[in-house]
């Protein structure tokens, strides 16, 4: 299978990691209308479908380690039950952190759930298996969260701008009930928080220790994980949707044109293959799942670049929103560079 030589390698490895799950959002750009629990079929899809591909390409050639099916028939069942866990684990975070972005907003819902996810992840990764320098490490972690409470005040300072320029009456319509839905919202965001920084040390443990699972055959268990779990999880949010809209259902979804499913897939395909390259790096010797976790919420930075310079999103934002985008930037390289660093010192 392929696994990088050297320290540069997995480096590579972990920023496409980074560009992979900062971009895939775009595809939600792009199939407007779909809303997200008929969006996630496709994207469940494109995911499953993409770790089986990778498994059988990058998973089953080069002359270093086991092929795919070698790995996964010396792999024991408690170590891919664990992988499955992680997925299920990521299903739920994933469908929460949408819904907690959809009732309480970006400015609430990054820095309390990203935020939250990436401590937590780091923390109990660098658990699992504590390698590169701690203090370089966690600092790096810190910047990075400084980073994130940035770029949702930002959002925050654009959302108020916005919300002033409402009418009077639409202003007053909007505030019954306005306390219980950020109350709803801060609590989706802390469990999204909570479950998304578990997902990582799950599937860390299952590619540790003996007749454990390779990465490879890691990320097509998640994957699987991840689809069964949808059924049940992704069908009830369709019947009772957390964001308090109309019910939906698979008419809505066959409906839907067919782009909107082929970029939904495209979407799935490419956070997988960041999370399979992720999942290899983190095998890497001198980088470890704490690294390559941290390093793969670098994403967050990725995201805000394409909403501020591809999809315009700041254009009429006040200006301390633009200097506190611009401390987002510069907090994330600073943090970034710590963790990458970890590894060598």
């Amino acid at each position: 299978m392929f696994e990088p030589q050297g320290y540069a390698g997995a480096l590579a490895c972990m920023v496409i990691t980074m560009l992979c799950w900062g971009s895939w959002a775009n595809t939600r750009k792009l199939t407007p209308g779909f809303r997200f629990p008929l969006f996630y079929w496709d994207f469940v899809t494109g995911l499953l479908a993409a770790t089986v591909l990778l498994g059988l390409t990058l998973g089953s050639m080069g002359a270093t380690g086991r092929s795919l099916s070698g790995d996964l028939a010396q792999a024991d069942a408690g170590h891919l039950w664990l992988a499955a866990a992680s997925g299920a684990d990521f299903n739920v975070a994933n469908l929460l952190l949408v819904a907690a972005i959809e009732v309480a907003g970006l400015a609430v819902a990054f820095p309390v759930g990203i935020g939250l996810a990436l401590v937590v992840g780091a923390v109990s990764s660098y658990l699992v298996a504590p390698t590169g320098n701690a203090p370089m490490l966690f600092g790096g972690v810190g910047l990075v969260v400084a980073a994130i409470v940035c770029d949702a005040a930002a959002y925050r300072m654009r959302e108020a701008r916005a919300k002033a320029a409402r009418p009077r009456d639409a202003k007053s319509t909007r505030r019954h009930g306005a306390k219980a839905t950020a109350k709803r919202g801060l609590w989706l965001s802390v469990a999204a928080g909570l479950l998304m920084g578990t997902f990582y040390p799950l599937v860390a443990r299952s590619m540790h220790g003996p007749h454990a699972a390779g990465p490879y055959s890691a990320a097509m268990i998640f994957a699987l994980g991840v689809a069964l779990c949808a059924l049940p999880v992704n069908g009830a949010l369709m019947r009772w949707p957390i964001d308090g809209g109309a019910k939906m259902t698979m008419r809505a979804y066959g409906d839907a044109p067919m782009r909107w499913h082929a970029w939904a897939a495209a979407g799935g395909a490419v956070w997988a293959l960041g999370a399979t390259l992720n999942f290899v790096a983190a095998q890497a010797g001198r980088i470890g799942p704490a690294v390559s976790y941290a390093m793969g919420q670098g994403a967050t930075m990725v995201t805000a670049a394409w909403g501020v310079f591809i999809w315009r999103e700041f254009a009429d934002a006040p200006r301390g929103a633009k200097w506190l985008l611009a401390a987002m930037f510069a907090l994330f390289v600073a943090g970034l560079t710590l963790v990458a660093l970890a590894p060598l010192h």
